[in-house]
């Protein structure tokens, strides 16, 4: 793969990121500020259903996957669990530790994490069978 298409599966892989992010702070959102949920919790919860959006649209547009749902998902959840752990840590400290509006907390957290998922996801998800951008 070139580097302009690896540009290009950034890209995608950040735009399919943004479309989860959509179902992640909904739910982030609609549990801290209506239900009271503490945030570290509620961004969680969040985070699931932004996993969920994000493998399917990973798995059949960013790395145009043909691998078996079964092996690919059970990878994917495994790079999601350590997105979550890391997600976790980092809105606990810079939200319950630091005091940072839990907003701007989880803004930093997905853009850290964003960087470890593409890379996990790219080369160990999807890396074998691909026929990405």
């Amino acid at each position: 793969m070139t580097r302009h298409q690896a540009l290009i599966q950034f890209v995608l892989f950040a735009m399919v990121g943004c479309a989860a992010a959509v179902g992640h702070y909904g739910v982030l959102v609609v549990l801290a500020e209506l239900l009271a949920t503490p945030p570290v919790l509620a961004s969680a919860a969040g985070f699931v259903v932004g996993g969920v959006i994000s493998y399917w649209l990973n798995y059949g547009h960013v790395f145009r996957s043909e691998q078996d749902h079964l092996p690919t998902a059970a990878k994917f959840l495994a790079v999601a669990t350590v997105g979550l752990c890391l997600n976790s840590a980092i809105m606990w400290i810079l939200a319950e530790r630091i005091g940072l509006h839990y907003l701007l907390a989880q803004v930093t957290a997905t853009a850290l994490v964003m960087v470890w998922s593409f890379g996990a996801n790219r080369y160990w998800t999807f890396g074998a069978g691909s026929s990405a951008a």
